[in-house]
């Protein structure tokens, strides 16, 4: 069983406009996250985890979030269908293969502010590539990529002020786009406590489509604008056991289009029994 916190506050500096070109965002939405990862190994190649994430946001003149509120929910099969052989520079391969349960607040809400899901059943999979090797004599260098995709399984009914932009008396559906990651991270053991950490990935969605009327009976059926941007993320870990350990860093999005100029601290702790 491995369980690993995670916590996080992300301010905005700014934003990129559709050709990347950045300007400065007011007022800013700023929120403070809370993801968990519960992951347990049903066999050595087979097992399931699940994320449980809480947020709070807010926003000058907008109001803040009526209390934490809980995301949507994915759970996912991981299969390892390949082993690692360092000496035949052989990595680990894994697949992933789960859903997003609709449980954040996304319809008929009283503040924007207390949007935190889709309301749609999201099909996710990914695969991923991990492999350790020592390099100068005795230190530890780990080097892990991944791809993610994501994409909505059906539409879902919208009323009134929803997370998809609609206003008071508006009345029709929604359906988030597709979505995805790539990326890689780099890690240099130091020692067997201390690690140095670097991500680089690249976030890339579609817009979500919606239809429906608004308050005057007007028919709307729109598609937002595609986003994207890229991202950093150094970090430094320190595991006190063998079983346990905490990292501290930050999430730098430096690029990209249609999106904020963020900057997230976070740290988690790490738990394996």
């Amino acid at each position: 069983m491995g369980i690993e916190p995670y916590y996080s506050y992300t301010q905005p500096i700014g934003y990129f406009n559709a050709d990347g070109s950045s300007h400065p965002q007011h007022p800013r939405q700023q929120t403070f996250s809370n993801s968990t990862m519960w992951k347990y190994g049903i066999t050595d190649h087979l097992s399931i985890q699940a994320h449980t994430v809480v947020n709070y946001g807010w926003q000058n003149g907008q109001g803040h979030s009526s209390g934490p509120k809980f995301g949507d929910f994915p759970v996912d099969m991981v299969w390892r269908f390949v082993d690692p052989n360092p000496k035949k520079y052989i990595p680990a391969f894994n697949l992933f293969a789960g859903v997003y349960f609709p449980t954040g607040d996304y319809n008929k809400l009283q503040n924007k502010q207390d949007a935190n899901g889709t309301g749609a059943y999201v099909f996710r999979m990914a695969i991923t590539e991990q492999s350790t090797y020592v390099v100068n004599g005795h230190h530890a260098l780990r080097l892990r990529t991944w791809g993610w995709f994501r994409h909505a399984l059906a539409s879902t009914q919208l009323e009134d002020v929803t997370s998809y932009g609609t206003g008071a008396g508006f009345h029709g559906r929604g359906r988030p786009g597709m979505s995805g990651q790539t990326g890689f991270s780099l890690e240099y053991g130091l020692n067997q406590a201390w690690v140095l950490a670097f991500d680089l990935a690249r976030d890339w969605a579609n817009g979500s489509r919606v239809w429906g009327d608004d308050a005057h009976g007007k028919h709307i059926d729109r598609i937002a604008a595609s986003s994207g941007d890229w991202q950093i993320a150094p970090a430094v870990e320190y595991s006190w056991t063998s079983r346990m350990g905490i990292i501290v860093g930050s999430a730098i999005y430096y690029a990209g289009h249609n999106t904020g100029v963020k900057v997230s601290p976070q740290f988690a702790v790490n738990m394996v029994y």
